[in-house]
């Protein structure tokens, strides 16, 4: 309680300096960060001899693309610096998006702009996943993935068991 009634006391400077290329930048930069893992698959190169060959991009350089070679450790070091200790959340909404009263906000902020509310059109009747999916990649769940004639139907569908099955010695 004491260090709260300290800081409480002190004058805070906060110096805030705009960002070097404006806005779009900072934007494309924090948006290669919030919905993807440090680094994906296909950017490994190889291991070989304890050392770990990935490409990355030169921002700096029009994207270019360049290879780098760290010893394996360097590598797991550096990756987990991007993974978050447990109870860390990579991003969090707060203020307008934030999930509380999101929609009374939001409608406010539509009203205080201007924005005429137009009425969504009849809600799109809820399609079975099946059709949805024959429709976005043009193949059948329904076709024997074999045979590509067949019409297979559900006959029952099997629930996991909590439990493992028990071990039977054969020997």
């Amino acid at each position: 309680m004491l260090a709260a009634v300290k800081a409480a006391s002190r004058r805070f400077a906060v110096f805030a300096k705009p960002p070097f290329a404006g806005p779009e930048q900072v934007l494309e930069y924090v948006g290669r960060y919030t919905h993807r893992v440090a680094l994906s698959n296909n950017r490994l190169r190889d291991i070989d001899d304890g050392k770990v060959r990935f490409t990355w991009k030169d921002y700096r350089h029009h994207d270019q693309p360049k290879v780098m070679t760290l010893p394996a450790d360097e590598f797991i070091r550096r990756f987990l610096l991007h993974v978050l200790p447990d109870g860390f959340h990579r991003i969090r909404y707060y203020g307008l998006l934030g999930n509380c009263h999101r929609a009374q906000k939001l409608a406010c902020c539509r009203r205080l702009l201007g924005m005429t509310l137009s009425e969504p059109a009849h809600p799109q009747e809820q399609q079975d996943y099946r059709a949805r999916y024959e429709e976005l990649t043009g193949d059948r769940l329904t076709q024997c993935p074999v045979c590509q004639h067949g019409h297979m139907i559900i006959i029952q569908t099997l629930h996991g068991t909590a439990t493992p099955p028990p071990v039977r010695d054969t020997s």
